[in-house]
Parts: C-alpha cells; structure tokens; sequence
C-alpha cells in the first residue's frame, strides 16, 4: 500500500520520562539493554515489558515532506482499516504514550544478540526465556515500579512470553501474547509436515541484522522431522500459572492460530481468557476494543482494581471479510455445546449419509485438485476447529503435501475472508498434511483435532490407499440459507503467490510430478466433521 492507513502522532511534551539503553545484566552476565517510558514524578507504577529481536530503536521517522514513516511491513502488506500508535512505538511492541497515559510504565527490550544488546541470540531457546525472567526481575525491581510486571505484544513479542512465563519469574503478574504461536514446528514452520517456503524466507532476512546461534530457515530444511531440537522450542505450557489474556485470531492460520488457542487451551493458569476475531492483525490490536479489554485485564492483575474479569472466551462470528454478525461471550473452547457433524465425501457432494458404494477422483498434484460442496438449507453457524479424513493413492510419486481448505459460497461467489499477511480472501479454514508423515500422535489427538506426530516418514508404495486425517484451523462463520459450505483438496498451496492477487508471501513445497487419487465408500470412509452450533 502506497499510503497505508496509518497514524502515527509525537507524545505530547512532558508526559513522560524517557531512559534509553539502560543496561540490564542477565544471570550469565551478559549485558541486554532496554528502554523505559514512565510516567513523571515518584509515583511507582506498574510495568508493560515487550521483548524481540526487531531493535527496540527502529521507531518511526518523519520524512522530508512531514509524513511519518514507520515498518515497512505496514505498506507491503494489505491492512483492514486505520492503525494509531505514537512515534515511540516499535514493530508489534504496545505502545508507549497510550500506556503511560493510562498510568503504567513500558519497558521495550532488545533480546539477546539484537538491537543494542549484547551477546548471541537463540530464537525460541530456553535461554530466551531465562533472559526474559530476568528482565522482568530487573523491571520489578525499579524505584519506580510498583513489581507488578506484565508481557505484551504481537507475533514474536507474544511468542517469547510462553518460555518465560513458564519460568515463573515472581515479578511477572500477568502476560498477554497478542497472535502468537506455541509449537513452532506445527504452527508455521512444517504444519502437518509440510514446509513453509515463503514467509520464512523473508523473516529470516530480517534477522540477519541479529546475531544468532542458528537460523530457523535452515534447521527447518535440516530437520523435516521432529527431533530433540524441535521439542527444544517447545514452551512448558502447563508450567505457566499467572492470569493470561491471549489473542487467538482466526485470520491468521498460516502463523498464529493454532498455537495461540492451544497455548489457552494447555496453560496452567487458572485466569485465562480467549480473545477471537477475524480482523487485521495491527488494526485490531491497536484498535479501542483490544486497547480496553488489556486495560482491564492488567487494571485487574496489575494493580488490584475491582474490575469484573474478562469473559472466559470473546466469541467473534463473521459471515464475510467485513461483516460482524455477532460478538458474544462463551464459557469455553471449544464451545459446551457444539454438535460435530460429519459429512460425507460422496460423488454428489458433502452428504449428510454415508455412501452406499465406493467412489474417487484422481487430480495432478502440481496442478489439479478436487472438491466437495454442501448448500446448506437453512442458517447455520460453524465455530471451532475441523477435522478431514481421507483415503489417499499417489501414482508416480510415493508422497504428497496435501492442503485442503473450507470454502463459502455465496449464489455461486466465493466469500474471501481475512487471512495472513493481510490476504483478504482468504478461506474459512486451511489445513496441511505431508501423507509420509501421517502417522497421528494419539495421545495428543482428539476426533475434531487430529495430531501428526511427525516422527517417522512411511512414503506409500504403488496401489496402496492409505487414511489420512488432516486438522483444519479453527474459525467462527455464519453460512445463510443457500450458502455453501465447500471442501478443496490439492497437492499444493491454494492461493496465488502474486503479490497483488495472492497471499504473498505465503508458499509450500510443491511436488513437481504424479497424481493423487482420493477413494471414500462403505470400506472407506471420508468424511469432514464440523462443529456445527446450535441456536440457543
């Protein structure tokens, strides 16, 4: 976007105490800097900590001709509406002049190996998460803090806050990770196997400004199973017990999504609370609603006030890209009374029965693809995770990448919704499945979200049809009477990779060659389960 709708304003004189790189000295002795933004005066306040690898210096600038230039990341990427920080704001970091004007200090942090720091970094290690505990300490610590220490931020902001919190360091109160995901593996880098080649790419660019022990680009092409390296990443979520108030979007499946709703749904703390949407990742978390439910959910944790705790689950319900049909509290997720529906893969369709004899269909797995259709009869709403299971033959290859999408259809249109990267069509619900690595981690699996365990590759010899289960994202959508509900299924990324007309820059492996055939019948059942909600 040339001119994306963004504003950026300067604090106003005086309203608050500004300390750059001060030094922190973490346990091992390396020196990790910081700056603060306080409020005037000897009041001790409470502490908003941010901490990441993108430099807690790379604040917007004012160009030559008086406009305001801030991550480029705001004009490359498409945004939903306007987005208002001030010009002490970092990348995904809250915002500094907002919160000290609402009576907190803001600590925004370099990590280990970036910015000003010192050191070598390890994105995701357990020592990211030790230097992290100690930077609360450090916070908590301060004349001017109360010790009442939270985490805030976006992406990577929000994911560093789950090896920390695990820490428990006696400081932190509070954490708030806005979209982040907990598996790394599972959440952007091989979903269902699968190896993300686009965004990465990119990512891992931007970290070339940092000093790093090891690139998650390449461990990724170097390890496409997981191993001990893999589970290295991994937070302890049951470990973490402060109140949490965690952001679990659904138009960000190709990141965050997933991790960020099982991090609420796996975290020990017995305060917890899910906050859902569909919209534009920046736009919403800067926006006045996301603004008052963090105000209050620290107001409460923080400081002690009287305020009534957040709803268990904030239930956001679309129809399309622009239009909230509802927003409503739930008292869990996935929802009490959801009715999972399974509809049959048949020759005619999704079919509410089974089919009384066998069918399939073949594609190419470069090109071709197969779908599934459902008009639906009367209004339904379709709000929690999905789960496919098929039945798979390849020819000329022993392997596919599989990603299936749930499509609307509106008299015969498709219905984008929001989506990563700022993509605006995206679909209801994606999903990916490598079918070597099909075998399911059956602990960690349940009927509506199957799990690949990932250990071993079973490539598929000539003729052999094997099940493959395949968890879709979750997604909270509202199909009208006559709207269809459509299953895709291909062996390759369902978007373009145009900058201007796909989800740039989103990508998967592609195999360069052989058919897929998808086989259901009595002996072979297909079918999709979707959590279908009744009315009240």
């Amino acid at each position: 976007m040339i001119r994306p709708p963004l504003s950026v304003h300067p604090p106003a004189p005086g309203s608050m105490v500004i300390e750059n790189d001060r030094p922190v000295t973490t346990r091992d002795g390396t020196v990790l800097r910081v700056n603060v933004y306080r409020p005037p005066g000897d009041a001790r306040v409470p502490v908003i900590m941010a901490a990441h690898p993108y430099g807690k210096d790379r604040l917007p600038t004012m160009t030559r001709t008086g406009r305001w230039k801030a991550s480029p990341q705001y004009r490359i990427l498409r945004q939903t509406g306007q987005i208002r920080f001030s010009s002490l704001t970092t990348w995904e970091a809250p915002d500094p002049a907002w919160w000290v004007g609402h009576g907190y200090a803001v600590v925004n942090c370099d990590l280990r190996g970036a910015g000003t720091s010192d050191g070598v970094g390890a994105l995701m290690s357990d020592q990211e998460g030790e230097d992290i505990h100690d930077l609360v300490e450090w916070a908590g610590a301060q004349p001017w803090s109360t010790g009442a220490v939270a985490l805030l931020g976006v992406s990577y902001l929000a994911l560093s806050q789950w090896k920390a919190a695990a820490t428990r360091p006696p400081s932190l109160k509070a954490i708030c990770p806005w979209e982040g995901f907990s598996n790394a593996y599972r959440g952007l880098l091989r979903p269902g196997g699968v190896p993300e080649t686009g965004f990465l790419k990119l990512w891992n660019l931007g970290m070339r400004r940092t000093r790093q022990q090891y690139s998650l680009l390449t461990e990724s092409a170097r390890r496409p199973v997981i191993d001990d390296w893999w589970r290295s990443l991994d937070p302890d979520l049951p470990r973490i017990e402060v109140p949490a108030l965690i952001c679990g979007s659904f138009s960000d499946n190709n990141l965050h999504s997933r991790g960020s709703v099982a991090g609420f749904e796996h975290i020990g703390s017995a305060e917890r609370h899910l906050y859902t949407h569909r919209g534009g990742k920046w736009a919403t978390f800067y926006a006045n609603d996301a603004l008052t439910a963090q105000l209050q959910f620290f107001d409460r944790h923080l400081r002690g006030a009287d305020v009534p705790p957040l709803p268990r689950v904030r239930l956001e319900v679309r129809d399309r890209a622009d239009h909230v049909v509802e927003v409503r509290s739930e008292p869990a997720w996935p929802l009490e009374r959801t009715l999972w529906t399974p509809r049959h893969l048949t020759a005619e369709g999704l079919a509410d029965h089974a089919p009384a004899t066998a069918g399939s269909i073949t594609f190419d797995v470069r090109r071709g693809g197969a779908r599934f259709g459902w008009t639906v009869r009367e209004e339904i709403e379709l709000t929690g995770p999905m789960a496919l299971r098929l039945w798979v033959e390849v020819a000329g290859t022993d392997d596919v990448d599989l990603v299936v999408g749930v499509e609307k259809w509106s008299r015969g249109r498709y219905v984008g919704f929001e989506g990563s990267y700022g993509y605006g069509r995206d679909r209801v619900a994606t999903g990916w499945q490598n079918v070597a690595l099909r075998e399911l981690d059956e602990q960690r699996s349940r009927p509506f979200e199957p799990v690949p365990a990932c250990l071993t590759r079973k490539p598929l010899a000539a003729g052999q049809v094997v099940p493959v289960d395949i968890a879709l994202g979750a997604s909270s959508t509202l199909f009208h009477a006559g709207d269809q509900v459509r299953l895709v299924v291909a062996g390759r990324w369902l978007s373009p990779r145009n900058p201007l007309t796909g989800q740039f820059p989103a990508a998967y492996r592609t195999r360069r060659r052989g058919t897929c055939t998808l086989h259901w019948g009595p002996e072979r059942p297909a079918d999709l389960l979707l959590p279908v909600i009744p009315k009240f």
